[in-house]
């Protein structure tokens, strides 16, 4: 896990890596941008439902306290969801240079199916999540159980999703994972923990998806060299 950080940490200097990086950073920022205007625009229609026609201020200021909102509470869901798109281009990357035998013999997946898994990803996500919003708020009262359940949640997802982006270049079927492109449970947990811990980080969470993309590819090939 150590060397796996790492190497990923440090390949952040290859211009390929920073190209990936500037698109999901570029990409993130303009969902939520996207957000906030659409926010404009649906309260503006709102206040004159309402019959207040001078409401564009007021919106305005919803629109960006909406937008502030989604990054603070959906930044991880959004995030993994560009890093789909994207995903091939890290592992791609991670793979020539470290692993050239596998990169020779992969069959990269197409952004339509990258486009699928963020989907499926987020759905994951955003479902866990509010099921164990009820779990979050019993917590709340002990000061330190409500960031552990949530972590742990989160850890197990992205632990698969990142996992999932790496066999998706190796295997027909990314849905039907042989046990060759599982990582053991304990590790997949540790890599989506140390994911989600990086994502609730400000300014280092635009760098989280990236690293933990290499970390899996990272993760994934040196269990198959074993």
């Amino acid at each position: 896990m150590f060397q796996a950080f790492s190497r990923s940490l440090a390949q952040l200097s290859d211009k390929a890596i920073l190209v990936i990086l500037l698109k999901v950073i570029l990409l993130t920022l303009l969902l939520f941008v996207v957000f906030g205007v659409a926010a404009y625009f649906a309260l503006l229609w709102l206040f004159a439902w309402l019959g207040w026609t001078d409401g564009g201020l007021a919106a305005a200021a919803g629109a960006a306290v909406i937008a502030i909102l989604t990054g603070l509470l959906l930044f991880r869901i959004i995030a993994i969801f560009v890093l789909n798109i994207f995903s091939d281009d890290i592992v791609d990357a991670v793979e020539r240079q470290y692993y050239p035998d596998r990169a020779e013999t992969a069959r990269p997946p197409s952004y339509v199916l990258g486009i699928k898994m963020g989907l499926a990803s987020a759905g994951r996500a955003l479902g866990y999540n509010l099921l164990a919003v009820p779990v979050y708020l019993v917590l709340l009262v002990t000061g330190v159980g409500l960031p552990i359940a949530f972590f742990s949640v989160n850890a197990v997802l992205l632990g698969r999703d990142l996992q999932d982006m790496v066999a998706a270049r190796h295997i027909a079927d990314h849905q039907k994972l042989t046990a060759e492109w599982s990582l053991p449970k304990l590790e997949r947990f540790f890599l989506g923990l140390v994911s989600a811990l990086l994502l609730a980080i400000p300014f280092v969470n635009f760098l989280a998806p990236v690293l933990g993309a290499a970390m899996a590819t990272h993760l994934v090939h040196g269990k198959k060299e074993e």
